[in-house]
């Protein structure tokens, strides 16, 4: 019973982790990356799609990334998409391809990013606490009816926290080696 808590609570935290750094990929460094357009979505035949599936995106060089759509008369639908994710650039569309020049980060820039950076990694916390309350729940109950001690569910609660400190540091690294990538020069 309370291995699957200790295993639920685990699960729940990992996730919010890998949200944190799905969403660190989004942040711009020094070196432009495709996933800066993860989340820019466009309306492709009536749905909303992620960008890579109505067009090919590459990074041509370490400032420019080029977006050839599969079908030509989406050009203008991807670049008021791009304009309305205001990712700092703006897209210069060539009749066959929209691309992105993106200028040197000036160190404002950079710690605007670092910003960012802890802000995502403090709602991953948040997350992480909340799993922490739903596990706790689980053992309160459990402690309620009569499945442990009150013993066994000090205990409980007293592992939760441990694993609970145990995501956090893990934010905090990935947070300052984030940092870090994002104010190196």
């Amino acid at each position: 019973m309370l291995n699957e808590v200790y295993q639920f609570c685990e699960e729940q935290m990992q996730k919010g982790v890998d949200h944190m750094l799905s969403d660190f990929r989004t942040l711009r460094t020094g070196k432009v990356t495709t996933k800066i357009l993860d989340n820019i979505r466009v309306e492709s035949y009536g749905s909303m799609v992620p960008l890579e599936q109505a067009a090919s995106v590459l990074a041509t060089d370490a400032t420019t990334i080029t977006i050839s759509p599969w079908d030509k008369s989406m050009l203008s639908v991807i670049e008021k998409a791009i304009q309305k994710a205001d990712i700092g650039v703006n897209p210069n569309n060539n009749g066959t391809d929209v691309k992105l020049f993106f200028p040197p980060m000036t160190v404002e820039q950079r710690q605007e990013s670092a910003k960012k950076a802890k802000g995502m990694a403090e709602e991953a916390k948040v997350a992480v606490r909340n799993d922490r309350k739903k596990a706790n729940d689980k053992i309160k109950a459990l402690e309620k009816d009569k499945l442990i001690t009150q013993d066994e569910s000090k205990v409980a609660q007293e592992k939760v926290q441990k694993i609970t400190d145990k995501f956090t540091a893990k934010i905090d690294e990935l947070l300052k080696n984030k940092e870090q990538e994002l104010l190196t020069v």
